[in-house]
């Protein structure tokens, strides 16, 4: 391995990972307090539960931005075989816990966590790793798109289990973007996307909860006060946000009308609070934290930095941008957090390590 000069992290990348992290916990604060509208909710403990989560976050930020990414890479199959151990975990019965009609947490008495994160990550570092392992052969099937498929089969096995649909969609999309940058023939990617859209298709005729989705989608006044009332609140709070909102924390929906206003729907609260304008700027600080990864990327010196650095951007902004725009009626209704923003200790500590990798990426770069 040739030497490699070691610089600042990007300032351009830290200054947008921080006005996300900031800016998102100053909603899901604001959010919170529309738990004070439900019995049995405790706002002190959701808040502290959260700080605690950021600060290991940050921790693991700055942890992961001192660790040479090429070590990483030497680890790379070791990680995936750990985050799919993890999520093994969910099939102990006394380990396992429901939520919504669906198992993605595990349950350890002090604190829970979704191990379906770890599988995010841990997909795109072996991604990129195999990638830069067979760089000159990745149009052939079997070093491209064959080893793809056979990690997706592994992967949808576990997902689909735990009812997760919309992880593994991120998760493929994600991969297919990542071979594609490796130079996946575009043959081979029509491949990929035809047998994802037909498992897509699958998961919607066979399981109810997903074509419920859809038909809601399709028509929100459907089942106004059952499958629709979500959206059809959400709409109701963006609406009332209009162009400026209605101001920091006096958002009406949150308090008892808007479902998972810390969760699923946050990006509502936020659009009610701080309108039209808020919600550009929230769109434009994502969008900067895509363009600073990005670039961070196509400065790597080798094509495991690059790849891990834009896998990692391709995820949390598709991730992102597939909750709000859920939330906005655009596409069906989804389990997706808003990174950085929605409550889930395991979703921001997760993202702002994988924002540590970026950061140390960026310090080799050319």
């Amino acid at each position: 391995m040739q030497p490699i000069n070691q610089r600042p992290i990007d300032r351009f990348f830290l200054l947008s990972v921080s006005a996300l992290t900031i800016v998102g916990f100053i909603v899901f604060l604001s959010a919170s307090l529309g738990l004070l509208a439900q019995d049995g909710a405790n706002f002190g403990t959701v808040a502290i539960k959260q700080s605690i989560s950021l600060v290991i976050g940050i921790v693991a930020f700055f942890v992961f931005a001192k660790i040479r990414y090429h070590y990483i890479r030497k680890l790379a199959f070791f990680i995936l075989l750990g985050a799919i151990a993890i999520n093994l975990l969910l099939f102990i019965p006394s380990l396992a816990f429901h939520h919504g009609g669906a198992s993605r947490w595990i349950d350890l008495g002090l604190f829970s966590f979704q191990p379906s994160e770890f599988l995010k990550i841990a997909f795109i570092i072996y991604m990129a790793a195999w990638a830069q392992f067979a760089k000159d052969k990745i149009e052939k099937m079997r070093f491209g798109l064959f080893p793809y498929l056979v990690i997706m089969a592994i992967l949808g096995g576990l997902l689909l289990v735990q009812s997760d649909t919309d992880t593994l969609v991120i998760i493929g999309f994600t991969g297919i973007v990542m071979l594609i940058i490796a130079g996946l023939p575009i043959r081979h990617v029509i491949v990929a996307a035809v047998l994802m859209l037909a498992m897509v298709g699958g998961v919607i005729w066979l399981r109810p909860y997903a074509l419920e989705r859809v038909q809601t989608f399709l028509d929100s006044g459907l089942d106004a006060q059952g499958a629709g009332y979500q959206i059809n609140q959400s709409l109701i709070a963006i609406g009332s946000g209009q162009f400026s909102g209605r101001g920091f924390g006096q958002s009406v929906q949150k308090f008892g009308y808007l479902p998972e206003p810390i969760g699923d729907s946050i990006f509502a609260v936020g659009a009610e609070e701080f309108g039209f304008v808020g919600t550009i700027a929230l769109l434009a600080l994502y969008l900067i934290f895509a363009v600073s990864t990005f670039r961070v990327g196509t400065r790597s010196p080798d094509t495991f930095g690059a790849l891990l650095a834009i896998g990692i951007a391709v995820l949390i902004i598709t991730e992102s941008f597939m909750n709000m725009a859920a939330m906005m009626g655009i596409i069906p209704l989804s389990g997706l957090p808003l990174l950085f923003i929605s409550h889930g200790g395991t979703a921001l500590i997760i993202v702002l390590a994988a924002s540590g990798i970026v950061a140390n990426v960026s310090k080799h770069g050319k």
